[in-house]
């Protein structure tokens, strides 16, 4: 029975909705849950023979399935963008550049450099190697466990199912259940282009995710919130499974007076406000300098309306919130904070509608400043100083991303090099995650682990170390009796 108690641990915003969980649902959830429990060990058994059975899948084997993932998206692609559309609200231009798109890029991208990554790689040897020479090889963790999120329901899924695939692993994927579409699309499209004893998809909510972090994967890679990255985390060690934990935080934009305000405007909003503020690297908060203050947040309203025109609501290249949850989440932060509102605050729960909303004079009290938006939300807040930065960055430590926007140099080196955050851009927002050459991930609070490129094969490949020493010459040095040979080893060593 010990092994389904966590089912009483879900996640923070589950209990939220549901207030309380009464006795018999509890029951009820530990016999589905062994339930599911078995199930998913089928699939997980079914999957390690496979790997033990093969012994390890060629470099050439992997790169036929990386071709036929993308030949099977392409046959799906319309209707992973119509899923898009009607979970998200997601024009096709952003369905396809920030998802699909995305997404052949990095297959291209690995089938063109994977038997480079792969490649048993020959290193220098030390004195104890000696007579010998030393060796990585890149090998596979096993059977892999990949929990997307709604966001981007697509990418954030198949994106490091390129790099398992790569690593030469088998794996389970597990969509959010918020985006039904989607899901109903990916199970047909991977049932459709692989055996389940080598990719699966197993759907269901926050129970389904609980069995599976109960499984013997060999790693586990999840992206979500940080509250459910924790129970990820404290599962995964039970059974000491590696994770990457992909999170988030309040990035930050720090826009100084030495900046090119309408340059800046654009990128921030444009960042802001795809997929309708859902994206975890958007910028979260502004800190603007006194001097250029009202003339940004001018220019913000401005863009605002260039990009989407004064009718937003009607706007189909403009996104929807998720779900009612998100929606009376985001609603309860506007309401709270509607005296600092100077655009927007348009909430229309029957259409899942946010307008863009621009907040102004904000401080560490306001609600808007409590958590991550991860909405059409942007708060501005002014600053003086470079103590006045780290107060609000200290407040909320180790963000996924950050964004400078200055043309002094040393400025933006000094922001870059003094605080902690997972990744960022200078006068940019966002487009250094869209990189084959970049890592991304987070730091501390905001995650571990990074990928993209060859860092997802890294992610989802062990660095095997192997020496090969020559029998030919055997030096007797470190073997006993050691007699006098201390001397000899210092002399070597000091």
């Amino acid at each position: 029975m010990s092994r389904y108690k966590d089912i009483l641990t879900v996640e923070k915003d589950h209990l939220e909705d549901k207030k309380t969980i009464s006795v018999d649902e509890r029951i009820d959830n530990l016999i589905n849950l062994k339930t599911l429990i078995k199930k998913h060990e089928n699939i997980l058994s079914m999957q390690k023979k496979y790997l033990e059975d093969k012994k390890t899948i060629s470099v050439d084997e992997r790169i036929k399935n990386l071709k036929k993932l993308k030949s099977t998206i392409k046959k799906y692609e319309n209707d992973i963008i119509k899923a898009l559309e009607l979970d998200l609200g997601k024009h096709i231009f952003e369905s396809y550049s920030n998802e699909v798109g995305f997404v052949y890029s990095s297959i291209d991208h690995t089938i063109k450099n994977i038997k480079k990554w792969a490649k048993v790689k020959k290193v220098k040897n030390d004195l104890a190697q000696l007579p010998g020479k030393s060796y990585i090889y890149k090998c596979h963790y096993g059977s892999v466990l990949i929990i997307g999120p709604y966001n981007y329901p697509f990418q954030l899924l198949i994106e490091p199912l390129v790099g398992a695939i790569a690593g030469g692993n088998t794996v389970i994927l597990k969509p959010s259940e918020y985006t039904i579409n989607f899901e109903k699309v990916i199970i047909e499209m991977i049932k459709d282009a692989f055996n389940e004893e080598y990719i699966a998809v197993v759907s269901g909510d926050y129970q389904v995710n609980s069995a599976l972090l109960d499984l013997e994967f060999d790693y586990i890679f999840f992206t979500g919130s940080v509250n459910v990255g924790k129970i990820v985390m404290e599962k995964a060690s039970k059974n000491l499974i590696p994770v990457t934990l992909e999170l988030g935080g309040k990035s930050p934009v720090i826009v100084d007076n030495t900046a090119n305000l309408k340059i800046s405007a654009k990128r921030i909003m444009w960042g802001k406000l795809i997929n309708a503020g859902q994206t975890c690297v958007a910028p979260d908060y502004v800190l603007a300098h006194e001097d250029i203050y009202d003339d940004l947040i001018k220019e913000f309203i401005k863009v605002t309306k260039e990009f989407y025109g004064e009718d937003i609501k009607n706007n189909k290249e403009f996104g929807r919130i998720v779900n009612d949850k998100h929606m009376n989440r985001l609603k309860d932060i506007i309401e709270y904070d509607k005296n600092k509102i100077v655009y927007g605050g348009e909430v229309d729960l029957k259409n899942r509608f946010i307008s863009p909303t621009i907040l102004k004079n904000v401080d560490l009290n306001d609600k808007v400043m409590s958590e991550e938006l991860f909405g059409p939300i942007l708060p501005v807040i002014k600053y003086k100083n470079m103590e006045d930065i780290k107060k609000y960055i200290s407040k909320h430590k180790n963000p996924l991303a950050l964004y400078v926007f200055s043309e002094n140099k040393a400025f933006s080196e000094d922001v870059i090099t003094r605080f902690s955050f997972g990744g960022g851009c200078v006068n940019d927002t966002i487009s250094h995650v869209a990189s084959n050459y970049l890592p991304f991930g987070g730091i501390g609070s905001s995650g571990m682990g990074s990928y993209h490129g060859k860092s997802s094969f890294d992610t989802f490949t062990h660095s095997k170390s192997i020496v090969k020493k020559s029998t030919k010459l055997d030096i007797k040095l470190v073997f006993p009796p050691y007699k006098n040979r201390i001397n000899i080893i210092k002399k070597v060593m000091k």
